[in-house]
């Protein structure tokens, strides 16, 4: 039997990693889209890397962007995939307001390229290609919760507005063109390899460095937000079992429980044995232009259909998110003691 042979695009974000590693472990083979840049971004997926002279690699790295559109075909028509993962996205939800029109023509606008460019590849090769959508929670909006399959979409951003144009053109193309697409509706996940500028990973980061004696403050939005969280590991494989389904369908993938910032904030001073109040202050540049206060899913279908459930609780969670970034506060402050400077990584209005 021949090795199945997957593409992702966002490869190098949190949910790339993860899932790379996931279908490297099922014996795929693994080829991912990675943006031409002049500086690596390439430090999740380090740890697979296979150099382009090994011999039979099962991971592959091509560069390609959701903005081009001969180019995405160049690597569908190379790789000959069963599956194809489209995680790329800018997905920054604040970042979204700032750069609107970049925003929508990646998330969006992207999402209807790779659609296209299958549609093509398996008219003229007369192969099923399998095709994930990396929905969002966000998509839901102000829609109030529980929210599930069924519920209305209410956009409150750029990026949200993004997701909700590649949701239905995902479902159109199913439709129209009989293609195997599934839409996984993904509340907030979150883990260890989290961009430093969500604000999950930046109050474990920071209470990192505060522990370590490296940071005195840290300077948040708004905290009575409430979000379902749960780890990035336990919803990849979500993405693969929707694949590997008879039909294709659309799916919530959640806890089924909700806690705000204040909470996590809470929960993760107390594990470190600090008081969040002592040393968290309120920026009003972190709040959105349209807020969106709650957002919990309804994982009952996934539940059902597919058996799928989330592995790691909320507490759990915080603890691993924390405890990780503990200990790269104590590296950089060994470093910093002699006399190495560490720039993190970040932008202040985010």
């Amino acid at each position: 039997m021949s090795m199945k042979k997957a593409l992702i695009t966002g490869v190098t974000g949190q949910d790339g990693s993860y899932l790379s590693e996931f279908l490297l472990k099922k014996g795929y083979q693994v080829h991912g889209i990675i943006r031409r840049a002049s500086t690596f971004n390439t430090e999740r997926i380090d740890h697979i890397y296979q150099d382009p002279h090994e011999a039979e690699r099962k991971f592959t790295l091509h560069y390609g962007d959701l903005a081009d559109a001969t180019g995405l075909r160049r690597i569908i028509e190379r790789v000959q995939p069963d599956e194809i993962y489209n995680l790329g996205a800018q997905s920054h939800v604040r970042v979204s307001f700032d750069q609107p029109e970049y925003t929508a023509d990646i998330v969006g606008t992207g999402t209807l390229r790779m659609l296209e460019a299958l549609r093509d590849f398996c008219r003229h090769n007369g192969k099923e290609v399998r095709f994930y959508q990396a929905g969002s929670s966000e998509m839901f909006g102000s829609t109030n919760p529980p929210q599930n399959e069924n519920a209305p979409f209410h956009p409150r951003s750029p990026y949200a507005v993004g997701k909700v144009a590649s949701h239905w053109y995902s479902v159109n193309y199913r439709e129209s063109y009989g293609m195997f697409i599934c839409n996984g509706i993904l509340f907030n996940h979150e883990s260890e390899r989290r961009g430093e500028t969500f604000v999950t990973r930046k109050i474990t980061r920071a209470l990192g460095r505060i522990k370590a004696g490296l940071q005195e403050k840290l300077f948040l939005g708004n905290l009575d937000a409430k979000r379902d969280w749960g780890h990035a590991a336990d919803y990849v494989e979500a993405m693969w079992l929707m694949l590997q389904q008879e039909e294709p369908d659309d799916y919530v993938v959640a806890t089924g429980e909700a806690y705000s910032v204040r909470e996590f904030l809470e929960e993760a001073f107390s594990i470190a044995g600090l008081r969040w109040q002592d040393y968290v202050e309120i920026d009003p540049r972190y709040f959105r232009p349209a807020e969106v206060d709650f957002l919990l899913g309804d994982p009952t279908k996934i539940k059902q259909k597919i058996g799928w459930e989330p592995k790691t609780k909320f507490k759990q969670l915080v603890r691993l998110m924390y405890k990780h970034d503990l200990e790269l506060a104590k590296q950089e402050k060994v470093l910093r003691d002699n006399g190495h400077v560490i720039a993190l990584r970040g932008i202040v209005n985010t």
